[in-house]
């Protein structure tokens, strides 16, 4: 694990005894002896000098500076007490070969200091990268977290793996009072003691407790979560080994976990509130367009409701022709306000995921001949050309739905078509799906609008048609429902073009089919 290793080399050093270290670059100087004494008569004795500085860096490279600086003395000391005579003592015949053993010397002191040297810069650079991957490894995880208790989950596994100790989060509650959050798999338990040390960190943004120099004496160590702006909590720590926290990298490195988790928190918790936010100005906004889109529907079939209705009661007179002309006023104006009514109720299931579909096979020449019959007196003089294959397998659906997208599609087209122009159904099985398509013969969807138009509350250039633009919102979800959707496109000769897509769901039950009316191509009306 790079994070257990991430100090195992300075730690090692640490624990390594200090006379073991100096008994082995005696060793390595006792072993570059034999092998001068092996090349001694064979080689200059500049060769031999050679030996024992490569012995020097191998001290230098395993023990650091303290044992090669010993390495250096003793080579420099065997060096003249084997191979410079008069040998086996330390007398020297020729003063030149003090120059020797000083040059040696020093030699031997910058190879062991620089070595070492790049020895530490290397360990230390393995340190950073090590302490860099940790880091990125903790960011990467909580950038994944979408949540603040996701944030401390993935902080307290990190911390605890990093410095093997057990940990655990606090965070404030909207009274200000430190709360732990619950669900942490490696934290601990945390008296009121502990609690009152958590909560002078938060409060003063300082460390504290154990390894600290305030409140020493308590279990575990509490570090300030702090952002620029302010604390966010405390992270806590239980190290199985309280030297882990107490080295200065180690501590370091501690520190700039927490830095990131406050950091991680403070984003969340501002996401959270932008979101609350946002959708409050939404829904603020669903209400004030929703009774701006509702009060004139609503008024227009309640106005001619009341009219007929007190018509009737304050005239006695009506009769005949005149009576049943007001009385079918009334039906007819109930019934659109109903399907109002129905609309938005159905927005309202549909938002919330309310709707449940109910499948059953059913033939779809049947959903859009109960659709048709419905809308009976709505259509007018408009004809409707349904063109279904006789061999158009059964589908799974919910045929209330279903027939209600059609009743959508066909009172939109009634609302932007005139009198006399036909409306044209049309269905093909096509890869895995059944196929429905509600053509008409009006002005069409305006040129880019073609996704706008199953927006809510969506209305088309001519203002004056009635409407929630709530039905093709609608007709949308009740699709998607059963795994199917709608698009909206024009067709080349003007008019619009609803597609419908419903899977194919399996194979339906051995069923008796007759034909219905209008799948030969001709007119049904």
């Amino acid at each position: 694990d790079l994070d257990s290793a991430a100090t195992a080399p300075a730690a090692a050093a640490r624990r390594q005894e200090p006379a073991g270290t100096y008994l082995s670059s005696a060793g390595i100087v006792a072993l570059s002896s034999g092998v001068a004494w092996l090349m001694f008569g064979h080689v200059d004795l500049a060769n031999l000098v050679m030996v024992y500085l490569l012995g020097i860096v191998f001290v230098a490279i395993r023990f650091g500076r303290g044992p090669s600086i010993l390495a250096s003395v003793l080579s420099v000391a065997v060096f003249d007490f084997c191979f410079v005579p008069p040998y086996l003592t330390f007398a020297v015949a020729d003063v030149n070969y003090l120059f020797t053993f000083l040059v040696m010397f020093v030699v031997a002191l910058v190879i062991s200091s620089l070595t070492v040297r790049v020895q530490q810069q290397a360990q230390a650079a393995r340190l950073r990268e090590q302490r860099t991957a940790s880091l990125y490894r903790l960011t990467r995880e909580l950038a994944r977290a979408t949540s603040v208790s996701e944030l401390a989950s993935a902080a307290v596994r990190s911390v605890g793996n990093i410095f093997d100790g057990k940990v655990a989060i606090l965070l404030p509650d909207r009274d200000g009072t430190l709360q732990r959050l619950t669900g942490e798999a490696n934290g601990y338990e945390i008296d009121d003691r502990e609690l009152g040390v958590a909560r002078w960190a938060f409060e003063h943004g300082e460390p504290a407790g154990l390894g600290t120099a305030t409140l020493p004496g308590a279990g575990a160590m509490y570090l300030p979560l702090s952002t620029r702006s302010n604390n966010v909590g405390v992270l806590g720590i239980l190290p199985a080994d309280s030297q882990r926290i107490e080295d200065p990298e180690q501590r370091q490195l501690l520190g700039a976990f927490c830095k990131q988790t406050a950091v991680a928190i403070e984003r969340t918790a501002l996401a959270e509130e932008a979101r609350s936010a946002k959708v409050r100005a939404e829904q603020e906004e669903l209400r004030n367009t929703l009774l701006s889109s509702v009060s004139h529907d609503l008024r227009t079939p309640l106005a001619a409701i009341t009219g007929a209705a007190s018509t009737l009661l304050e005239d006695d007179s009506v009769r005949g022709g005149v009576r049943r002309e007001l009385l079918e006023t009334i039906a007819e104006e109930a019934a659109r306000l109903n399907r109002l009514v129905g609309n938005l109720v159905d927005m309202t299931r549909l938002e919330s995921g309310g709707i449940v579909v109910r499948k059953e096979w059913i033939p779809m020449e049947e959903i859009v001949g109960s659709a048709l019959q419905r809308l009976q007196s709505s259509l007018g003089e408009r004809p409707v050309r349904v063109n279904l294959p006789p061999d158009l397998p059964l589908l799974s659906l919910d045929g209330v739905l279903i027939e209600q997208v059609f009743v959508n599609l066909l009172e939109n087209a009634v609302k932007y078509t005139p009198e006399g122009t036909p409306i044209e159904i049309t269905a093909r099985v096509e890869r895995g799906f059944v196929v429905v398509e509600v053509a008409d013969r009006g002005p069409g969807v305006p040129i880019g609008d073609e996704e706008k138009v199953f927006e809510k509350f969506f209305r088309g250039p001519n203002r004056g048609v009635g409407g929630t633009g709530l039905g093709l919102t609608i007709s949308r979800g009740m699709l998607r429902a059963h795994g199917g959707d709608i698009i909206a496109e024009n067709r080349p000769l003007g008019g619009a073009l609803f597609r419908l897509s419903i899977p194919l769901d399996g194979e339906p039950p051995e069923i008796p089919r007759e034909a219905s009316a209008g799948t030969d191509g001709s007119p049904t009306r």
